[in-house]
Parts: structure tokens; sequence; C-alpha cells
């Protein structure tokens, strides 16, 4: 069986909370047992507990993540098409103003049945908008797709963090709305 958890990074992991854990769930409600913020590296060995800041000064190789617990790993597919909805994934290492390789957009996969279908989605992406059915900023999806690793919470007062301070900074709005389109 599938596992039910991962990791995302789409930039600022506080848009990429607020987006699965609100809107995610208005489309499938109860589907998310858990989601914490924080940061995963793809690199196994890389540093233990960085910091907020030492993950910000790019030295660390950590992304900004939101570590999801599903309810039903049969979400899975979803999440990661909805995942590529509120991000652009064609530009490296950055999203909007912020910029670094702790914005990239990844995708942390618990298992090889995640991993394919991860790839599929991004595959399916690639080629709608090379159909030109999806748009973004850049032409070539640069999602990376990685093992999960050691998963280092943020700080408590980053956790919920536009929930607690709904006028707080968010560059994450959807790209495309509604059904995935259809390949031809």
């Amino acid at each position: 069986m599938m596992s039910k958890s991962l990791a995302l990074g789409a930039g600022c992991y506080w848009g990429t909370e607020k987006y699965i854990v609100k809107d995610f769930q208005k489309k499938f409600p109860g589907s998310i047992e858990t989601a914490t913020v924080g940061f995963m590296s793809p690199d196994p060995n890389a540093m233990e507990n960085p910091s907020y800041r030492q993950v910000c000064s790019g030295s660390t190789g950590h992304v900004e993540v939101l570590y999801v617990e599903l309810s039903d790993p049969k979400v899975y597919e979803a999440l990661v098409r909805f995942f590529f909805q509120f991000h652009d994934p064609t530009t490296m290492n950055r999203q909007g103003n912020d910029a670094g390789t702790q914005y990239a957009s990844f995708i942390f996969c618990a298992d090889d049945e995640q991993k394919k279908i991860a790839e599929k989605v991004k595959s399916e992406l690639q080629s709608l908008m090379d159909e030109g059915k999806i748009k973004y900023g850049g032409g070539k999806v640069v999602t990376q797709i990685s093992d999960l690793n050691q998963f280092y919470p943020a700080h408590e007062e980053h956790q919920q963090y536009l929930e607690k301070n709904p006028l707080g900074y968010c560059n994450h709005y959807y790209r495309f709305k509604g059904d995935w389109p259809e390949l031809n």
C-alpha cells in the first residue's frame, strides 16, 4: 500500500500550507491528517536541524516544505495535480520575488508508487504546456522529485502563519483553476 506521508516544496511554505490545508481540503474534506511547515533536503546527509536563517542563507541545501500526512493515500495523485495549480513549476529555485534553493519546486516521495505518480503527473503537465493548454512563466517543468528524507519542523510561529496573520506575505496564486485539462 502507498504511503500516506509526503512533503511538497512550492516556494514560501506559508502559502503552500494555506493552499493545501484550506483549499485542497475544500475539494477533499478531511483528506489531510496533519500538515506541518519546515525543511527537507534531497541530500540524506544534509545538515541536521537547520535554523530558518541557515536555510534562508541557501547554504544548507534544504527546501521550505509542507510535510503532509494524508488520511487516505488515494488522494495523493489529486494532491500532486493541485500542487501544480498554485505555484510556477517552471522557475528554478524561485517563486515570484522569492529566490534561492530553499524556494525550489519539489515533491519528496515516501515510496516508489508515489514517485511513479509524481513523474506521470509532471510529464502530463509538460505535455499540457507543450499543447498550450496551461501557461506558466517558463516553458519547461523543473520540479524535482526525490526521496522523502528527514523533516525538520519550523518554529511554532511559522506554523499556520497565514491563518494567524491573514494579511501576511503570500506570493502564491492559482495559475489555473478547475479541472485538470485533457491531453490531446
